[in-house]
């Protein structure tokens, strides 16, 4: 069964701007590049950099607690790890994130868009070796854009496939064969990846990733029409190589 890779994305910060790709290099058992290395802390989370963990994804600046942060927009430089930060209205930050001055003034800029939901301290996270990811193994998230196109049928409404936050978009599967990829090897490009299980949803779709509103419950009509919460794979690295957009992708039986 073949298909191609739509696109790809990264999301240097979790819960903020999805970056477009044409190209990225898979590294066996490590994570899709540059995705999710830094966190913003809401509130003390517990976290240690030096003993880090998975922690809830509540415990952090998200969409699915934080719709209006789809407003803001962000540029990583990777080379630099430099943060670029903007909104309608408000000065436009450029912050060092491996430098504590850096960290300080993103935090500060972000306290003061928030508000008054800014419920607890911000701080920006990150630590070697680390990702801030949904799930404990799924170090490469994939999403099926046929899915999408059969919930939007159903649901009478179109949907940007950005609300599902993945890094691998893949064209030519057939709708919903992702739930079927648990335990299943999947090519992609010259790498190879092994489906672990579905992903589950969370509020985070329901926010437009333009305007910020929480405009469309998507959890519950995943589940009223299909009886489940799902859309999408998480995948482990198994063996690293090169993938680029276009390129062919396969899920063995």
């Amino acid at each position: 069964m073949t298909a191609t890779i739509a696109a790809l994305y990264r999301h240097p910060v979790k819960g903020f701007t999805p970056e477009a790709l044409t190209d990225a290099r898979l590294e066996a058992d490590g994570w899709f590049p540059d995705d999710r290395l830094y966190a913003v802390e809401h509130g003390p989370s517990g976290f240690d950099p030096e003993a880090p963990v998975h922690l809830s994804k509540m415990k952090f600046a998200v969409l699915a607690r934080d719709a209006a942060l789809a407003r803001v927009r962000t540029r990583y430089d990777a080379p630099s790890r430099t943060l670029t930060v903007e909104a309608q209205g408000r000065p436009t930050l450029t912050a060092a994130l491996d430098q504590a001055e850096g960290r300080r003034a993103f935090a500060d800029w972000l306290t003061d868009f928030l508000g008054e939901d800014a419920a607890g301290p911000l701080r920006i996270l990150s630590a070697p070796g680390h990702r801030f990811m949904d799930s404990r193994r799924g170090h490469v998230s994939l999403l099926n854009l046929a899915s999408v196109r059969d919930l939007e049928a159903r649901v009478g409404r179109s949907l940007d496939p950005r609300r599902f936050r993945a890094n691998v978009w893949v064209e030519g599967w057939p709708a919903w064969i992702e739930m079927e990829g648990a335990g299943r090897e999947v090519r992609l490009g010259a790498a190879g990846l092994e489906g672990l299980k579905p992903i589950v949803r969370c509020a985070a779709t329901h926010v437009d990733p333009d305007t910020g509103e929480r405009d469309f419950d998507l959890v519950s009509a995943l589940f009223t029409h299909y009886g489940h919460r799902d859309c999408g794979l998480y995948a482990a690295i198994r063996t690293g190589g090169p993938i680029a957009v276009g390129d062919a992708v396969e899920m063995m039986p």
